[in-house]
């Protein structure tokens, strides 16, 4: 045989032996670059001499593991009984060999036992939740501490930010939908009222569902995926960012610096969000009452006052406070549980809110039900 010439165009010759069989020979650098368009007529020369033919392969100049593979293949996944394998490219082929016997591993048996294990990491993990949540509220109550005997390390630039970015910013939309809100509910509301002749009672509906819970809960839903989500984004960048990491090795209270202050501002914006809120879904809904039931102005301002407690407002305000202490609290713990990684930025962003909003519904359910008997008319 010829011997091979490194560089040349990888190809495949076919000749007849002295005994009259069939030879395959293959030429060349049987390289990736080389081989693209070689695999159809491998398979066509290989169909016209059949399974007895000889493979001559000591013209093959350079072989890397693509090449191999396609004879591999080509050879039914093991070494033809009529072969001429130079030594130096009999290891791509042994280590294909021993790929092949390799079997794949399987998954190991289910256990009747799994869903009960199931439950228990997500017991753990539910655990390990709450005692971190438990840690970053302690270090919060001596942050405040910190604060009472040294007023001067007081965050105020940190804590007026946020002040503007969760209130002040947030005045647009929950106005909008706020108006909305009241709008819709008081047309709803009318066309029910009108079948039985108890128009005048749409101000006990909107003063006493506005003010004591669509309010809150509007203001909180809307609040915990803006600026809740807000607030995890943010200190989630700051640990994949490692900022957090910087300010520890400085010597600077991550929780004094970055929890605290936004926890203080969204527990005074939320409550005043409430009360923006509430009064213009009052002022939509008065005009759609007017619109629809012909209620004046006038007479919704004065019924609205004796038909509605004071109670109420104090157990609204109430309300804004607990969910924006826990909005801020839920999105902290999820921002500084990010790992360096954008995937972990986005789970932990997405259960923040999440869990914010589930944990403003259940604290709504526990206000209904501890002043079941305040605020209600008699």
């Amino acid at each position: 045989m010829a011997e091979a010439v490194v560089g040349q165009p990888a190809g495949i010759v076919r000749s007849i032996a002295a005994d009259g069989r069939a030879v395959l020979c293959p030429t060349g650098a049987w390289t990736l670059m080389n081989i693209t368009d070689l695999a159809p007529r491998l398979a066509r020369f290989q169909a016209e001499a059949g399974d007895d033919c000889l493979w001559d392969c000591s013209r093959i100049a350079l072989l890397d593991s693509a090449g191999a593979l396609l004879l591999w293949r080509a050879w039914g996944r093991k070494l033809p009984e009529a072969l001429i394998l130079p030594e130096a490219l009999q290891p791509a082929f042994t280590r294909l060999a021993t790929a092949d016997a390799v079997k794949p591993t399987h998954a190991p048996p289910r256990s009747p036992f799994d869903p009960l294990i199931g439950l228990g990491r997500l017991a753990l993990a539910f655990a390990q939740h709450v005692l971190d949540f438990v840690v970053l509220t302690g270090r919060i109550a001596l942050d405040l501490l910190h604060l009472l005997r040294h007023p001067g390390d007081a965050p105020w630039r940190e804590f007026s930010a946020t002040l503007y970015k969760a209130g002040v910013c947030s005045m647009p939309v929950t106005a909008l939908v706020g108006f909305l809100i009241g709008v819709v509910l008081a047309y709803l509301s009318s066309l029910q009222l009108r079948q039985y002749g108890a128009d005048v009672f749409i101000v006990h509906i909107l003063g006493l569902g506005l003010i004591r819970e669509l309010g809150p809960v509007l203001v909180a839903v809307l609040v915990a995926g803006r600026s809740g989500s807000a607030m995890t984004a943010q200190l989630g960048v700051m640990r994949v960012t490692e900022e957090i990491d910087a300010l520890a090795a400085l010597g600077v209270s991550r929780s004094l610096r970055l929890v605290l202050p936004k926890v203080l501002a969204m527990a005074i914006a939320v409550p005043l969000l409430v009360v923006w809120t509430t009064t213009i879904a009052l002022i939509g809904g008065m005009l759609a009452a007017q619109w629809q039931l012909d209620i004046g102005t006038g007479y919704f301002i004065a019924t609205l006052p004796r038909v509605v407690p004071e109670a109420n407002l104090w157990i609204g305000l109430s309300k804004g406070l607990a969910f924006g202490l826990f909005i801020a609290l839920i999105a902290c713990h999820y921002g500084l549980r990010v790992q360096p990684n954008t995937e972990s930025l986005a789970a932990n962003t997405t259960a923040s809110v999440v869990s914010a909003i589930t944990v403003v519904i259940l604290i709504d359910a526990l206000f209904a039900i501890a002043t079941r008997s305040i605020g209600l008319p008699k």
